[in-house]
């Protein structure tokens, strides 16, 4: 048996592969070559195309046939069309902005997405309506319609936020980065209470591997794939200070001045949930986490510590430097604020229970006098 992998040296890919050769596959993955990654192994072939374009692509396909076709990188609407005739059998990747209100929540209401989003949520109408999302959205249809149409048995994945090692554009590091410089003091928007869905990377290849072991349930199917377990923002950055034996001083500021915290958040979103349902993957495709959150985001920093020390504009998608100034004005306001809160006076409600509770039998009367 042959299986193809579009990418593979992303923070899923080597699981994937692996988990294709234990499953009796030869492997060759697809990519650019701009880089390698040493737990590939040295079996799997390299067609180095750019997979972000048709004749790239049908150069590197020229005269190949795959018993199964995994796409996790480049254009995939681009490589689901290149790939008919090529494979009966095709696993593709994408995320989440295809979701109305993940982008741009006002475009929903009540405002922000559903939590939790489920499969069916209202998806990005239009390209005037948000361009990236509907060609999301476009790719998303484009894999599914090489089912109906026959062309192969199509899967298809929405992607949560994935950490874990070969994570080029880690968010981890951006909290890390503030306890190598010492910081104590870290601004959140509204608490740090946001929820977003995330993936450890060994997880999602999980899920991926699922639909590939059990094509007769999974065709013709679109999943959310995500951790079991899920920490707000500021659970999120305890674990990863707690990893580094830091702790940080949480400061809350709204959600429309927290800019430098929009980091944190996938193309720079709002505070407003990103919670995926996963309900359908766990009930019929079977899924667990392989490894849990919590041990999952220590494992993150050990490898980030290990392999990326000092990354700011190479490994990192933000080149811009770590604005503290502004991190420390906005903390100066929020402790200024808060202690005026503090001195606004307040009569503190009953806190007895709505219901009845008698001492005694018999008594005409509650503890309410009712």
């Amino acid at each position: 048996m042959k299986a193809l992998v579009v990418g593979g040296t992303g923070p899923t890919g080597p699981y994937l592969v692996n988990g294709l050769i234990e499953r009796g596959y030869e492997v060759a993955i697809l990519h650019r070559g701009s880089h390698e990654l040493e737990e590939i192994p040295s079996q799997v072939e390299h067609i180095h195309v750019d997979p972000h374009f048709r004749e790239t692509l049908d150069e590197g396909l020229k005269g190949r046939t795959f018993d199964l076709a995994v796409a996790t990188y480049g254009r995939i609407r681009i490589v689901a069309e290149a790939l008919i005739g090529k494979t009966p059998r095709l696993v593709a990747v994408g995320g989440t902005p295809s979701i109305r209100g993940m982008v741009d929540p006002t475009a929903n209401f009540p405002t922000g997405m559903p939590v939790p989003a489920s499969e069916q949520a209202q998806r990005i109408e239009s390209k005037q309506e948000l361009d990236f999302g509907y060609l999301i959205r476009q790719t998303e249809d484009t894999v599914l319609r090489g089912q109906t149409e026959g062309h192969y048995a199509a899967t298809m994945f929405r992607y949560p936020l994935v950490y874990g090692p070969n994570e080029i554009s880690s968010f981890e590091w951006l909290i890390m980065k503030r306890v190598q410089d010492k910081r104590r003091e870290i601004i959140l928007p509204e608490g740090g209470l946001s929820l977003m869905s995330r993936g450890y990377a060994e997880n999602m290849a999980h899920a991926v591997l699922l639909a590939v072991d059990q094509p007769d349930i999974s065709a013709g199917k679109l999943y959310h794939c995500a951790d079991e377990q899920q920490l707000t923002l500021a659970q999120w950055v305890q674990v990863i200070a707690g990893a580094m034996d830091w702790e940080f001083d949480i400061y809350s500021v709204p959600d429309e001045v927290a800019r430098t915290a929009r980091e944190y958040f996938p193309i720079g979103t709002s505070a407003n949930h990103q919670m995926m349902d996963i309900a359908r993957i766990k009930a019929e495709l079977g899924y667990t986490d392989k490894v849990a959150p919590l041990q999952a985001l220590p494992l993150t920093v050990e490898w980030l510590l290990k392999h990326k020390p000092d990354n700011d504009g190479i490994f990192s998608r933000r080149e811009d430097s770590l604005q503290y100034g502004t991190e420390d004005a906005l903390i100066s306001i929020q402790k200024e604020a808060v202690a005026r809160m503090r001195q606004v006076e307040y009569r503190k409600k009953s806190t007895r229970h709505t219901y009845a509770h008698p001492k005694k039998p018999g008594l005409g009367k509650d503890h309410r006098a009712r």
